[in-house]
């Protein structure tokens, strides 16, 4: 989403970098025709679904299903045959449909890119994880505001939750 890759709202650190590095890992999924389903923070122009993540973080309360800080960026931009969840938490699993989505498509396993790494990447891999998925982060495709929390989560999904690939390794999972 475009409000994670700017340093004013929710970006900074390698959250860019990481965008730009899943433009040809996005190509490659759409050249295999595999499913591809983007996530966007999105809450009530009123914020009456805005829960606790919200009072932790109020400027999340401004993604709105206008703001551009909410759209998904650009260079990433979803196509017509492409699903877009809609969430008010960090995993894309949560309170979503994305679970079924998946298992009706007989997908056993994901790979996640995105930001941030030690938030809704994290809390992705986990709940895929718990509901039966195997996750694979792409660890170049995902980014953080610092490179602290970023190794840790990334160290810490791979030990307990994850497979761990960089995007020149892709062709690993495609195997």
């Amino acid at each position: 989403m475009n409000g994670f890759i700017d340093p004013e709202i929710f970006g900074g650190g390698n959250t860019l970098e990481a965008a730009q590095t899943t433009v040809p890992v996005l190509k490659a999924f759409r050249a295999r025709k595999l499913p591809i389903v983007f996530s966007r923070i999105v809450y009530a122009d009123d914020g009456f679904d805005a829960g606790v993540w919200c009072e932790k973080a109020p400027r999340l309360r401004e993604l709105t299903e206008s703001n551009p800080a909410s759209q998904v960026i650009d260079i990433l931009k979803p196509v017509d045959s492409e699903i877009v969840i809609r969430k008010t938490q960090p995993s894309a699993f949560f309170d979503t449909n994305l679970g079924s989505l998946l298992r009706n498509q007989n997908v056993d396993a994901v790979a996640v890119v995105g930001a941030t790494t030690s938030g809704c990447v994290r809390a992705t891999v986990v709940d895929a994880i718990s509901a039966n998925f195997r996750p694979t982060v792409i660890s170049d495709c995902v980014g953080d505001r610092a490179s602290g929390p970023h190794e840790a989560n990334l160290f810490d999904m791979q030990q307990k939750y994850a497979n761990l690939i960089a995007s020149n390794e892709l062709d690993s999972i495609f195997a």
